[in-house]
């Protein structure tokens, strides 16, 4: 049955991995991440789960024992946050390329320096070119059911690729919010056990991961994984689908709000687009046709629907809670790019707005929207920034 509960984003996707009961964690505690692998170390103290919990000595040596774990043949969970994802970065593509789809919760956070422990999406979009499917959670509620989703999708046969489930730090991790949990029954029977391709323990079907690659195979090995991605695109839309029958909440590629008349769209990430939705609100009241989207599967990039949602519209607003130092923000150039085939190009706006957990303000986004509707904005904006 159904219940309410009052949790934190960091509680809420323990609970999911409770749920779940994985075959293995190995994690290394990093702030505002820890509270996920605290609490799930007391469901493996308390015997509520079977997992085999694996305290490493750094985030690298967590991936590598998570990818490892994986290959066995084990369902395998971590979690981490800017610097510790950092720390394993060596290790990320590493276990794309070996097809492995072990599941990792990164709470957002900033990457130094200069040293903040604050929120933006500097970590996630470090990683973007790793191989990773990567999902984003605009609120509590969302970063628990992604997490029940998660698996199913990293774990396709079509796909097998490790899948990051990003929430943003402090503000999703630590924050409590209402919302919905679903029957652990349900949930077990949703995830299903985990059927690994070409597992290292089955011993009858010896096979070999992590070999060396000369141009003849790499070249072909990455391409396998694109078109491992692209599949991944339909994967998540049956997903989506099959956990709306089970739950009544709805998911897909895009979480589009107002975007249908809108003449102006902004284009958002994680838990601003709750922020972006009121000032949309606002903006509405005042006569401005005014809509927002948020990529919810980032990666692998949905550019044919995002392409067409923004068709027709006079203006296109990105905002990167990241700035590619000496370019635009990160997914600005991805929203251009899958709006390149349109009969007639928006308008397109890049704004950089929260870095290390600046304040991101209706006011602000307000502001900024009125701006591109009057034609006064420039083509990049560093919005509410101190100098």
């Amino acid at each position: 049955m159904a219940m309410d509960i009052a949790i934190n984003g960091d509680n809420a996707v323990a609970l999911a991995w409770k749920q779940i009961d994985p075959d293995v964690c190995a994690a290394y505690p990093i702030t505002p991440q820890t509270i996920i692998v605290e609490k799930f170390a007391e469901y493996v103290a308390n015997g509520e789960v079977t997992t085999e919990f694996v305290c490493v000595e750094s985030e690298h040596s967590a991936l590598t024992l998570c990818t490892s774990s994986e290959s066995a043949g084990a369902r395998t969970f971590t979690a981490t946050a800017s610097q510790g994802l950092a720390f394993m970065w060596e290790m990320l593509p590493i276990t794309a390329a070996m097809r492995t789809p072990l599941i990792m919760a990164v709470a957002n956070r900033a990457i130094s320096g200069p040293i903040n422990i604050n929120n933006d999406h500097g970590d996630a979009m470090s990683a973007r070119d790793c191989g990773w499917v990567m999902l984003f959670a605009e609120n509590v509620q969302q970063a628990y059911d992604i997490s029940i989703m998660a698996p199913r999708i990293a774990e396709h046969h079509d796909v097998q690729l490790p899948c990051m489930v990003n929430l943003d730090g402090f503000i999703l991790t630590h924050a409590i919010e209402r919302m919905t949990m679903v029957d652990t029954a349900d949930v077990k029977k949703f995830v299903g056990e985990f059927k690994p391709l070409y597992p290292l323990l089955d011993v009858k079907h010896p096979v070999s991961h992590g070999n060396m690659d000369g141009p003849d195979f790499y070249y072909p090995h990455k391409c396998q994984s694109a078109m491992a991605m692209e599949k991944a695109l339909g994967v998540c839309e049956d997903v989506f689908a099959e956990f709306k029958k089970m739950t009544g909440r709805e998911y897909h590629l895009l979480d589009e709000y107002r975007c249908e008349d809108a003449d102006f769209v902004a284009v958002i990430l994680g838990s601003s687009m709750g922020t972006m939705k009121a000032t949309v609100d606002l903006l509405r009241e005042e006569g401005l046709k005014v809509g927002c989207m948020m990529p919810r599967v980032f990666r692998p990039w949905p550019a044919e629907a995002i392409a067409k949602s923004l068709a027709g519209k006079k203006a296109v607003v990105v905002f990167d809670k990241h700035l590619s130092i000496g370019a635009y923000g990160p997914m600005f150039p991805e929203v251009a790019a899958a709006c390149s085939d349109l009969e007639k190009l928006p308008k397109m706006y890049n704004v950089i707005y929260g870095l290390g957990g600046a304040d991101a303000t209706v006011a602000g986004f307000k502001k900024t929207m009125e701006d591109v509707a009057a034609g006064k904005a420039s083509k990049i904006t560093y919005l509410g920034v101190k100098m």
